[in-house]
């Protein structure tokens, strides 16, 4: 059986690509100017948030009072913050949420590492669709947690077969994320439902068990949809799903560390609301105590807001157009702002070597549990996007 070591390895030599483009970033602006290097290596949201968070920010500056000011707040967080974040799920997910359905946590991230406390014994497993966000190894490893890769079809929709014939009774979740980090894929209705009906039939055979399968979904990129396309409402679909967000790109404050875990009401009703007890409880001992107090009250208040989105929407534009035209093979992705394009040739490191020697920076697909692609994040400003078009094509060439 793979050890808590074991996976922190695992997931250590996975992470290293992405350590490694950081450095190589580093070394290369010192050497030839921030403006000589084109980086595409890190999700690092660069818009500005809504112009009424400076408002705000000096509302509560004004308002601040002890002990909900900048003094130790619920667990949980703020009451009436986390009617204001049920409220939003309530309007996006097309469901009636209270404050007592959702917690708030030190961003997405947190709230998937307190699910996994919460839920998870040494050996569970925790399945999720390939390509996928690299520290998902580590979150469920703190706890012993087995992360279980299953490929996506070649357009990065979900194979349900698949994952039906990954599930063990040791599987303890599905952990979905859409729009999806690196492949910006939004999963269908039907492909959501179809991954329900596996969980829904793979709980009635377990009978009474307390240790249901339930689908976590990961969801910090919603809002970042191109063309019309659809995210799905999942958290009406089943009592077993769990949703987790943040507002860290929504709102361009990834650095206030806001996010949420909410959990369908009819599951708060089924258990009693043992499971968003221990959430709350995990949240406090696991050193987090609460999510900042400036922050929650931020993001209470603007929380129906976005960025503009249509600046996203431009670099995605333009990412597509300067890809198409060095030849360089990809599926359009639908959300979020990551392309996945294929390695020309197959080897995503060589090509990543040859896109250095450009000073452009990416990040092989081997660190994302796919190799032979590359992941480039399209949140950068558009003059870079532009700039990195010859540098592409000359990579793309060496490559072939």
């Amino acid at each position: 059986m793979q050890t808590v070591t074991d996976s922190f390895h695992a997931a250590a030599g996975k992470a290293s690509f992405i350590r490694k483009m950081f450095e190589k970033g580093l070394e290369l602006k010192q050497q030839f100017g921030e403006d000589a290097v084109c980086d595409f290596s890190l999700g690092n949201p660069d818009v500005p948030p809504p112009e009424s968070a400076r408002e705000v920010l000096h509302r509560i500056a004004d308002e601040a009072v002890r002990p909900l000011g900048l003094g130790y707040c619920p667990n949980a967080g703020i009451p009436a913050c986390r009617e204001a974040i049920a409220d939003y799920l309530s309007r996006q997910q097309g469901m009636r949420l209270s404050g007592n359905d959702a917690i708030i946590t030190v961003g997405a991230a947190s709230a998937l590492v307190c699910f996994f406390r919460a839920t998870l014994d040494p050996g569970d497993e925790v399945i999720v669709p390939s390509p996928y966000f690299v520290e998902y190894g580590n979150y469920c490893g703190h706890f012993g947690g087995v992360l279980k890769a299953v490929p996506t079809k070649e357009d990065f929709s979900l194979d349900i077969p698949a994952i039906a014939a990954a599930i063990t009774p040791k599987t303890r979740a599905i952990l979905v994320n859409s729009p999806n980090n690196p492949t910006g894929a939004i999963y269908s209705r039907e492909e959501l439902l179809a991954l329900i009906a596996l969980v829904e039939e793979t709980n009635a055979g377990r009978g009474d068990s307390e240790r249901p399968l339930f689908i976590v979904a990961d969801e910090p990129y919603r809002v970042f949809a191109y063309d019309g396309a659809e995210v799905p409402a999942i958290l009406p679909m089943s009592k077993f799903v769990v949703l987790a967000g943040s507002f860290s790109k929504t709102l361009s404050m990834a650095g206030e560390r806001i996010g949420y875990l909410a959990v369908n009401p009819a599951l708060t009703v089924a258990d009693g609301g043992a499971l968003l007890s221990t959430l709350t409880l995990v949240n406090r001992t696991l050193g987090y105590v609460n999510a900042p107090v400036i922050g929650q009250r931020l993001a209470a208040a603007i929380c129906c807001e976005t960025v503009d989105l249509e600046i996203y929407k431009r670099r995605h534009d333009l990412m597509a157009k300067v890809l198409s035209e060095a030849g360089i093979e990809f599926t359009m992705p639908r959300g979020a702002f990551y392309f996945f394009p294929k390695a020309p040739g197959g080897d995503d490191v060589k090509f990543v070597d040859a896109l250095l020697k450009e000073k452009i920076l990416a990040v092989p697909g081997s660190g994302f549990g796919r190799a032979g692609y590359i992941r480039l994040s399209s949140a950068v400003d558009e003059k870079i996007i532009a700039r990195a078009a010859e540098g592409f094509k000359r990579a793309a060439d060496v490559c072939r």
